[in-house]
């Protein structure tokens, strides 16, 4: 396994910019585009590894990896008291678990792929792939 495969890559197609976006999140700031997505994977696959290497030449540690995570399929989300009373009550008029309820809405929001993109820019130098094209 090379170390690039530590590291989750993502393309998605953005309706925004009307081309195919390249994230390595954890790794990288910003991203790649184009409007070919096997072209995009290629050329965030290469930028994956400059960003190994930079990290070696200057001697700096890696991030964790992003993949072969082991979620443990809980975490903990902060909101206000009132926010939580109203989720509770929400979920008691339907006869759910407040963690059943939350569950489903999430659910419901997030992408065929479990991630919600709805308003996400991808930050970065190349924001827009006007330039191309």
């Amino acid at each position: 396994m090379k170390q690039s495969d530590w590291y989750l890559k993502i393309v998605e197609w953005s309706e925004e910019d009307q081309c195919y976006v390249g994230t390595c999140p954890g790794l990288m700031l910003g991203g790649v585009h184009g409007p070919v997505e096997s072209e995009v994977y290629k050329e965030l696959c290469r930028t994956v590894g400059e960003w190994l290497k930079i990290h070696k030449d200057d001697g700096t540690p890696l991030p964790a990896p992003t993949v072969r995570s082991n979620y443990s399929g809980k975490f903990v989300v902060r909101v206000s008291k009132e926010m939580h009373k109203e989720l509770a009550i929400r979920a008691a008029r339907e006869g759910q678990s407040l963690n059943s309820y939350c569950v489903r809405l999430m659910k419901e929001q997030s992408s065929p792929y479990g991630v919600s993109t709805r308003g996400r820019r991808i930050p970065g130098k190349n924001a827009t792939c006007a330039s191309r094209r």
